[in-house]
């Protein structure tokens, strides 16, 4: 890192390098906070040599399960798992910088990212997973009454490239209040591939240390850069159910 800062000398770092997924972090808690905090703070102390602007990515894991509209500045997050956790305490450590030491930043807080070119993996979105799985006549699990909103990366894209040239330090929500069911996501998902939701579904209550819920206040992500998702949900399904129709996967 010390290299490429000094090669590239940038004005501004993106920081999204992490260890991610619920599943993954608590299997490998020692490489999540070396990851997660350790790696931040060194991406934060060069920042700080080289004077560059850092965007950094948090999570909206770092909430827990929490009810109602999950609010940036009001609601006091309560991670309910080491990823969430490892997370919250890079935020903690990046506006600890802002105030004491002068490192110019801003945090922003995704909320349920995908894309249909998005490389496929062992762990996977659930839009994702449901679509693999489905592509291959496999059964699907789905959540019970879990509810998410899901922005497509070509919006969130924008947000991100706004947040470097705000000129003050903010944690921004980022993600869409296009709520729908994920029952009703497996549903238009198995639709797109011709298939019946109910032969290919297991039903099954949330397994702990998730979040039944997410639903972000968007007002900072729509005064601040000025961004609203152009990309619906039902049409981010095609996308994605016509990328793996054509995809050897």
């Amino acid at each position: 890192l010390v290299r490429i800062f000094e090669k590239e000398r940038p004005d501004v770092v993106y920081s999204l390098a992490a260890m991610v997924s619920r599943v993954a972090a608590e299997e490998n808690p020692i490489m999540t906070i070396n990851l997660n905090v350790s790696g931040l703070n060194n991406i934060i102390e060069l920042c700080k040599i080289y004077n560059a602007k850092l965007i950094s990515f948090s999570t909206s894991e770092i909430y827990g399960n929490l009810e109602g509209v999950l609010d940036e500045d009001h609601t006091i997050p309560q991670p309910n798992n080491r990823y969430g956790l490892a997370k919250y305490l890079g935020e903690q450590i990046v506006k600890y910088e802002v105030e004491n030491n002068g490192l110019r930043a801003v945090t922003l807080r995704p909320f349920m990212l995908y894309h249909e070119n998005c490389k496929v993996g062992d762990i996977n979105a659930a839009i994702i997973e449901f679509a693999l799985r489905l592509s291959r006549k496999e059964k699907i699990n789905v959540h019970n009454d879990s509810e998410r909103a899901w922005l497509h990366l070509d919006d969130g894209v924008v947000a991100m490239e706004r947040a470097m040239y705000l000129d003050h330090y903010e944690i921004i929500n980022i993600g869409t209040d296009e709520y729908i069911k994920t029952q009703d996501v497996a549903t238009k998902m198995a639709e797109s591939f011709g298939l019946d939701i109910n032969e290919y579904a297991n039903f099954i209550d949330l397994p702990g240390k998730m979040t039944l819920v997410k639903r972000p206040k968007l007002d900072k992500m729509y005064n601040l850069l000025k961004v609203k998702p152009t990309i619906g949900i039902e049409e981010g399904i095609e996308r994605i159910a016509s990328s793996f129709k054509n995809s050897s996967l």
